[in-house]
């Protein structure tokens, strides 16, 4: 599609500029619609918010999943859970009236938590596992899409009918729909549906210009998918996380990084189903899994910090915040030094 690296810079960039555009105008419309559906902040961040700010990374990786490149395919999608987990630090340090951890909480939550950790564990076990193929894909890749689904079905049940309460302090922002006057309902969907599809559209346009950037540079594939097009492509979560947290919405900002990282496992699926070259677990580099395991880590943590709920820490921010930044940066400094 580009065939000179200063194309390829110029495409990416402009790529990456709409979907932060793009993102934050996407945050005001999922609060809108949240309100006005009566589904909350909780439940439109899962199945919704999360899907479309997933959708870069899904044309992305699908991208280069098809073009037979596995390692920029699994470094774009485990990268952006990582950096996704890195935007839920970002956004403690700027809620500045406790740690967000605390503000926020709430069962789905910890749910979702727990259900990424889990979600994470399967493709590392298909890596570890022969190479085998049902159909060209490997056993474990509809075990995800089983475990997604079943993972959601638990997620509803405990927002439905939560079994346990956290504790409200004078921290606690829980979730209170808004009125909200201007527009109608059509046009609020308009506006999403028309934001998703460009969200989408420039993630395709933005790993099209990372093959090229890969190719003519002379950086590796896991460097530029695990860090370029990673970061890239995971802005509308850190856009419109901050943009609810401004908007006082800290449950869907909250819900909308786990989501996506939950959401972010088909994408997982889909890689393995595009890739022509039979399972892609095995045909990836074994410093892909070095994104998989720091994920687990960072959401080990943060589920602790869910559970502690640290009204204020260091920074007046809360531990697991501090955490995870550092270990992003030295889990970076890895991959930079092995690419």
């Amino acid at each position: 599609m580009f065939e000179s690296l200063t194309a390829s810079i110029i495409a990416f960039s402009a790529a990456a500029l709409v979907i932060v555009t793009a993102g934050s105008r996407l945050a005001r419309v999922a609060d809108e619609l949240a309100d006005r559906t009566g589904l909350g902040e909780a439940l439109f961040g899962i199945f919704l918010l999360a899907g479309v700010t997933s959708l870069p990374d899904f044309a992305a990786t699908l991208s280069a999943a098809l073009d037979a490149r596995p390692d920029l395919a699994m470094s774009n999608v485990m990268g952006s859970m990582a950096v996704n987990l890195v935007f839920l630090g970002i956004a403690d340090v700027v809620y500045r009236k406790a740690n967000l951890e605390h503000a926020a909480a709430s069962p789905t939550t910890l749910m979702l938590a727990a259900l990424l950790i889990v979600l994470l564990t399967l493709p590392l076990l298909a890596i570890a596992t022969p190479p085998v193929a049902l159909g060209g894909v490997h056993p474990v890749t509809p075990i995800i899409v089983a475990a997604y689904l079943f993972g959601l079905h638990l997620v509803m049940r405990s927002e439905e009918r939560p079994m346990w309460f956290p504790r409200h302090t004078r921290q606690t922002v829980p979730d209170k729909p808004v009125h909200h006057r201007r527009g109608g309902l059509s046009l609020a969907w308009l506006s999403f549906i028309v934001l998703a599809a460009v969200t989408g559209l420039a993630g395709w346009v933005l790993m099209e210009a990372a093959k090229v950037i890969s190719d003519q540079s002379g950086l590796s594939e896991t460097l530029v998918g695990g860090l370029f097009t990673a970061v890239a492509t995971s802005t509308p979560e850190l856009v419109t996380t901050i943009a609810a947290i401004r908007a006082g919405a800290l449950t869907l900002a909250v819900s909308n990084i786990f989501g996506t990282n939950c959401f972010n496992m088909l994408v997982v699926a889909a890689a393995d189903a595009g890739y022509p070259g039979g399972p892609i677990y095995h045909d990836m580099a074994p410093v892909q899994m070095t994104w998989g395991l720091v994920s687990i880590l960072m959401t080990g943590i943060l589920l602790l910090g869910l559970v502690r709920r640290e009204t204020y820490g260091i920074g007046r921010i809360g531990f697991e915040s501090a955490l995870i930044l550092t270990i992003y940066a030295a889990a970076l400094a890895i991959i930079i030094a092995g690419g």
